[in-house]
């Protein structure tokens, strides 16, 4: 039988996991990656840029990282090199085509008998695909490529495509001005991050030196570049850092010396919340136990304020701890970023918008009201994000699937386990839905979608998918607070892989005995594969 033939769009660290794991069940992955190597966001970042996340949860289950890297928190030459070592060892390289950039995917689906107005099929449907099964006789999804190195276009026909080409990058979020106070009312220059990461180290410390720098974002990114900043300029020309809230930014990974992963991370952490899908039971615990979740908000809000000072540069956050980790919000502080604050060579400032004149900014209080007189600044860099919405919508041909996969803005991507699109036939996204470590969570998600090819199980109707991922919804939006995100599972780690280790028939609990099972912290290295008998 001829193989089935996979298309994988992108070569980050989704990417390389889906290909890995379909080449496990004997099908043919092709990798589709626009640029000359893999790697994903870690090929170019800021100089300064570390591993958010500790090491012990971004790794890959069946490949550790060298005993070279003693550092909890990689720098980001180290995580690009146990990424393309992976690669390697895996023998992953020769399916992916470097240099080939996907330029819209398009579902061929016409089969005599059935309709065929794509919007009249989809809607049709009971059941995902038909069948509830990832193949079906008639339809191949079009995959549009252009050789970024001559130009040139082909078109390749797949059993099934896999959208893993990440959320942080490529498409810049621009915040919107009020009509002549945009950037081109100022005399300056101003950039997104992604063009200053994009910078060769050398030229982007020449870039900001000698220049009044103003960065708009209090992210990781934000951050990294402000500490760059100071370090080329110092109190000559101090960084203004431009932010909308406070954030509960962690110092590291030990409030007061305790590991987080005994407090957010084990089970007994997870029943104090209220998950989706749940029982009156845990319910009803989850209720009675909400004063100890408290608790724990507090102690880990305790440890930042103390270790960064916040109180006294008036940078303690309204919202809790938890509501911080349920949005996927956390970022690492670089080390000594608060000592520059109080150097002053890092200035922060509180906006809560601003816009552009000749001279520089002018921002907005609190009370909305505009400051008259101008921040001076030569060059403002734009920490702000970016659309992977936009991203994953465009990639599309069919204005049916743009609208299906983008979905209400009011609710979470709709996408079913973070992965399957009820609606949208033959295709999974890998790598959008955000968590703590994007690593550990993108390998599981990989090995749950290879034995949904494999036929391992089917997926139930439409309709229920649909009320699960209302569920989940529901979850984010009561602990995300204000910060709510589309597609993040936050704090909820174990209770997500558990649907996906039933989904697969496996074991949920993998450790061993009752008290290890509740309150030691979970990992990638408890998901290890087991080896196939037949290897």
């Amino acid at each position: 039988m001829e193989k089935k033939q996979i298309g994988i769009i992108g070569a980050g660290i989704s990417g390389l996991l889906a290909c890995k794991y379909m080449l496990s069940k004997g099908f043919d992955p092709v990798v589709f990656e626009a640029r000359s190597g893999v790697g994903g966001v870690w090929v170019k970042t800021v100089e300064t840029t570390k591993l958010q996340s500790p090491k012990s949860y971004y790794q890959f289950s069946d490949f550790p990282w060298p005993p070279s890297v003693t550092e909890d928190f990689p720098t980001q030459h180290q995580v690009f090199d146990y990424i393309q070592s992976y690669a390697q060892h895996f023998d992953l390289i020769k399916h992916i085509r470097f240099n080939t950039k996907v330029v819209g995917i398009e579902y061929d689906h016409y089969h005599p008998g059935l309709p065929n107005d794509e919007l009249e099929m989809v809607r049709s449907r009971s059941l995902w695909n038909d069948n509830g099964q990832p193949f079906h006789g008639i339809g191949k999804w079009k995959v549009v490529v252009q050789d970024t190195l001559n130009n040139s276009t082909e078109v390749h026909q797949m059993d099934f495509v896999i959208l893993s080409m990440g959320r942080f990058s490529d498409v810049p979020n621009i915040p919107e001005f009020p009509p002549k106070k945009g950037p081109k009312a100022f005399h300056g220059k101003v950039i997104h991050s992604m063009d200053y990461a994009a910078m060769d180290y050398q030229s982007a410390a020449n870039f900001v030196k000698g220049k009044q720098v103003t960065v708009v974002g209090f992210q990781k990114y934000a951050l990294d570049i402000a500490m760059e900043c100071s370090a080329a300029n110092g109190l000559e020309n101090p960084c203004r850092v431009l932010y909308k809230s406070e954030h509960w930014n962690v110092p590291d990974y030990h409030p007061w010396g305790l590991p987080l992963g005994f407090l957010y991370f084990n089970r007994f952490s997870e029943l104090l919340v209220h998950k989706p899908g749940q029982g009156f039971l845990l319910t009803l615990l989850a209720t009675m136990l909400s004063p100890l979740r408290w608790g724990f908000s507090k102690f880990v809000e305790s440890d930042i304020k103390k270790k960064h000072r916040l109180g006294k540069y008036g940078m303690v956050p309204r919202h809790s701890f938890l509501h911080e980790i349920s949005s996927c919000l956390i970022a690492t502080v670089p080390e000594k970023f608060y000592d520059k604050v109080e150097e002053g060579s890092i200035i922060l400032k509180k906006s809560q918008s601003f816009s552009f004149c000749k001279e520089g900014i002018l921002v907005c209080g609190a009370d909305t009201k505009a400051t008259t007189t101008p921040l001076k600044t030569d060059l403002v860099i734009l920490a702000t994000g970016y659309r992977g919405d936009k991203k994953l919508k465009d990639i599309f041909v069919s204005q049916t699937f743009q609208d299906f996969i983008a979905g209400s803005p009011t609710e979470t991507l709709p996408l079913y386990r973070e992965i399957i699109h009820p609606r949208i036939p033959q295709l999974a996204v890998i790598g959008f839905s955000e968590s703590i470590s994007n690593l550990y969570t993108s390998e599981i998600r990989c090995r749950w979608l290879a034995e949904l090819l494999d036929g391992t199980f089917k997926l139930p109707s439409i309709k229920e998918m649909e009320n699960d991922m209302a569920e989940w919804d529901r979850y984010m939006k009561r602990y995300s607070g204000k910060y709510y995100r589309r597609s993040c599972i936050g704090a909820l780690h174990i209770w997500y892989n558990d649907q996906l280790c039933k989904d697969m028939g496996w074991n949920p609990k993998r450790k061993n005995g009752f008290f290890a099972e509740l309150f030691e912290p979970y990992g990638p290295l408890d998901y290890v594969p087991v080896p196939s008998t037949s290897n």
